[in-house]
């Protein structure tokens, strides 16, 4: 299967333009891309599941460089001066020259592995104060070296963790598929404090699959057991929590003023819930799965699901 990635200037800056009329260019990579693509300045950055990472005209979609690697990247890539950096299926984090593709250093995880058939995504490094941070299939946090990947500590959990972490305020957070999501101080990796999700019946570890959200001192991450969680962001205690019965929320929330928005698994549904409260604002029923993250633009709400579609609701939409 080839998979296309695409451009367009779409309804989030021109509501009224039809889609259609709106395609700028398209490019085609070698297979399925579960990659989120990064632009900065002329370049768009994107991995592929053809083990490529790209690197293309932004405004023509032209390739400037790709660099190969021995596994699928189904990381999101992230800039820091010089570099790009990403996460390979093969076990590797990647830091590669911006402009040119050459590789500046590759650091060793203890090996990845997919959790199964749903586990789509790698964790995406995160760079904060001169320290890349991410999770791996080998179970550990790691946080190494911007400079030349040297390993400054790593912190091992009991499942393979393939969120991406939430670095703020001296903490790293990140929830592992062993159910528990983590707060650790970002200079040492000490344990600061811990969550355990409730798990459910067929689905008892709870399994935290994709990063969280985070406003003022509030974290919020979805669960395979069915939950939406709300946590004090400084000691890990439950704020709230939402069950959205017989279906998973893999989707970061979007938080966005008062509210967050949020789609979810097995239930084809799409959320609009108070942030403070957990309070249903409204509720959209969908043709098939979201497991992406939501954006907004101008009052509007944009995600895709899996049937394929990408779709556009207002923030004031009613039950």
């Amino acid at each position: 299967m080839r998979i296309k990635l695409f451009a367009i200037i779409s309804t989030l800056f021109f509501p009224l333009m039809n889609a259609q009329d709106a395609l700028l260019w398209k490019f085609q990579t070698g297979s399925a891309v579960h990659s989120s693509p990064l632009v900065q300045g002329n370049s768009l950055y994107c991995g592929s599941g053809d083990k490529y990472l790209y690197a293309l005209n932004r405004k023509t979609g032209e390739p400037n460089w790709k660099y190969e690697t021995n596994g699928k990247i189904h990381s999101n890539p992230v800039v820091s001066k010089n570099s790009v950096l990403f996460s390979g299926s093969d076990g590797y984090v990647y830091s590669v020259d911006k402009k040119t593709g050459k590789l500046f250093w590759k650091y060793n995880t203890g090996g990845e592995q997919r959790y199964d058939l749903w586990d789509y995504y790698l964790s995406s490094p995160v760079v904060e104060n001169g320290i890349v941070y991410f999770g791996s299939g080998d179970s550990a946090i790691h946080a190494i070296s911007i400079i030349d990947g040297r390993k400054l500590w790593s912190f091992k959990t009991n499942g393979i963790i393939h969120a991406t972490p939430l670095v703020k305020n001296g903490l790293v957070c990140i929830g592992s598929y062993d159910g528990t999501f983590y707060a650790l101080q970002a200079k040492t990796g000490n344990l600061i404090w811990k969550f355990k999700t409730e798990g459910e019946v067929y689905f008892p570890k709870g399994e935290i699959q994709k990063e969280a959200a985070l406003f003022d001192t509030t974290i919020i991450f979805g669960s395979r057991d069915y939950f939406i969680y709300s946590l004090d962001a400084n000691t890990g205690s439950e704020k709230w929590r939402l069950k959205e019965k017989g279906s998973w929320v893999i989707a970061t929330p979007l938080v966005y003023k008062d509210n967050i928005y949020v789609g979810t698994s097995d239930s084809h549904s799409f959320y609009s819930i108070n942030k403070n409260t957990g309070v249903v604002n409204w509720k959209i029923a969908l043709p098939m799965r979201v497991y992406g993250n939501a954006v907004q633009k101008h009052g509007i709400i944009y995600f895709g699901a899996t049937d394929g579609g990408v779709y556009a609701v207002k923030m004031n939409t009613t039950l």
